[in-house]
């Protein structure tokens, strides 16, 4: 499909959802981070027309991150009249946090209760606006190697960007015209202090993931295979025991 035509469907599927629910959405909520996903992702939603709620939540944050986000808010406000922002700041939340579980130290649990805090903010801005909450994730996070935190930045209503790989998105945020600044930077999930990026993390770019996803011949094979193992349990349906009758 060419990448206007799929700004349209995917513009077309939100709205199609919200009017299919049998309490019809007034409101889609979003958290943006200054990366590509979530500015596409809002800028798609702000096209429907909808009211957008775009959240800046900062914990923690590295500015240049933050910059980025308060600038796509920025540029998304002049373009559409139905978004409204808010910054939320949720580094006292955090502390508050980190000290009441200061006897469970882990610093990779703690980087994951910064999505899972967002997640919580977010159900409560959309509950406030009878909204749903609109996931950012892209096809290679969501159901390749499942670089994303379960329940945090993975507990969202609707996902209209995971069918679409980053390279799409990419694609997709060009034709949206968003921020050069945006499509430029290093994709990081901006949970860690370090500024650490999602090449960083994975080990491998995304092309490169996109490409072992795709070919069983690829080089990076194995390493993809090796992280999506390690990522099974957010992929897969929540184990249940099923009790004999």
């Amino acid at each position: 499909m060419e990448v206007s035509k799929k700004v349209l469907f995917i513009k077309d599927w939100i709205l199609n959802y919200t009017k299919s629910m049998s309490k019809k959405a007034q409101s889609l909520v979003i958290g943006i981070s200054g990366g590509i996903d979530s500015s596409v992702t809002s800028t798609l939603c702000a096209m429907t027309g909808i009211q957008t709620i775009v959240l800046t939540m900062p914990i923690k944050q590295i500015s240049s991150q933050h910059d980025l986000s308060l600038k796509h808010e920025k540029w998304l406000k002049n373009k559409f009249k139905n978004v409204v922002s808010y910054t939320i700041e949720l580094d006292e939340v955090f502390k508050s946090f980190q000290t009441k579980l200061s006897s469970f130290e882990n610093d990779h649990g703690f980087a994951n209760s910064r999505a899972r805090i967002r997640m919580t903010t977010l159900y409560q801005v959309a509950a406030a606006n009878n909204g749903i909450v609109v996931g950012t994730g892209n096809k290679v996070e969501d159901f390749g190697v499942g670089f994303y935190t379960k329940y945090g930045d993975g507990g969202v209503d609707i996902s209209p960007i995971a069918d679409c790989t980053k390279t799409e998105v990419w694609e997709l945020g060009k034709e949206l015209n968003i921020l050069e600044e945006i499509i430029k930077a290093q994709p990081t999930d901006g949970l860690w202090d370090d500024g650490r990026t999602d090449v960083g993390q994975l080990g491998l770019t995304y092309q490169e993931l996109e490409d072992a996803m795709n070919n069983q011949n690829s080089p990076h094979r194995s390493k993809y295979l090796e992280k999506r193992k390690l990522n099974l349990h957010k992929m897969e349906p929540i184990p249940v025991c099923k009790i004999p009758k």
